[in-house]
């Protein structure tokens, strides 16, 4: 992707993302954020054929960024080369949640807000599976993954509920203390 069009998909999200504020999921259309963005009909639809397939490029964003294996030193953490353990892990991903806390409260706070869910879970999911070793438990891989995933979603959705007024380390310590490392 040029450099034209990463700007436009940004204006997009921004535009998006603002609506969502004020405007529940299901009543904004296409042509909202069209004009919030400053684009036309056609570039929109260049980017994305539907509204629901923008939120998914939107929750993809997000995902693939803080579940990336190779953080980056970034402007309000660093965690490149850190600990490779789950906590750290964990510790480094709220971080990002907070960092795209606007986004994500905008997102959670609409009926778009399970979809949100779901792409989170299924990226838990294969974060978790990646420290099963870690976890010692007798339960099937299965249950284990999904315990962990569906915990630390809701444990996401009460830390942002709460105004984000504990420190990412300290809701990754809290999250880790629940299961046996």
């Amino acid at each position: 992707m040029d450099r034209r069009q990463q700007k436009t998909r940004i204006a997009i999200f921004q535009a998006f993302t603002k609506l969502l504020e004020s405007k529940r999921y299901s009543n904004i259309t296409v042509q909202e954020i069209i004009d919030e963005a400053n684009i036309g009909r056609s570039t929109f639809y260049a980017h994305f054929e539907t509204k629901d397939e923008l939120l998914r490029a939107l929750c993809s964003d997000i995902f693939q960024h803080i579940f990336s294996d190779n953080p980056a030193n970034e402007g309000t953490h660093d965690f490149s080369g850190a600990d490779s353990g789950l906590k750290a892990k964990l510790t480094h991903i709220l971080h990002h949640l907070y960092d795209s806390r606007r986004e994500i409260q905008s997102i959670l706070n609409c009926e778009s807000g399970e979809l949100f869910m779901v792409h989170f879970k299924e990226y838990l999911c294969v974060l978790f599976e990646k420290y099963l070793f870690e976890i010692k438990s007798q339960a099937p891989k299965e249950f284990i993954l999904k315990y962990l995933s569906g915990s630390f979603s809701e444990t996401v959705k009460w830390w942002l509920s709460e105004k984000t007024k504990y420190q990412p380390r300290e809701i990754a310590e809290y999250f880790t203390s629940f299961i046996s490392l």
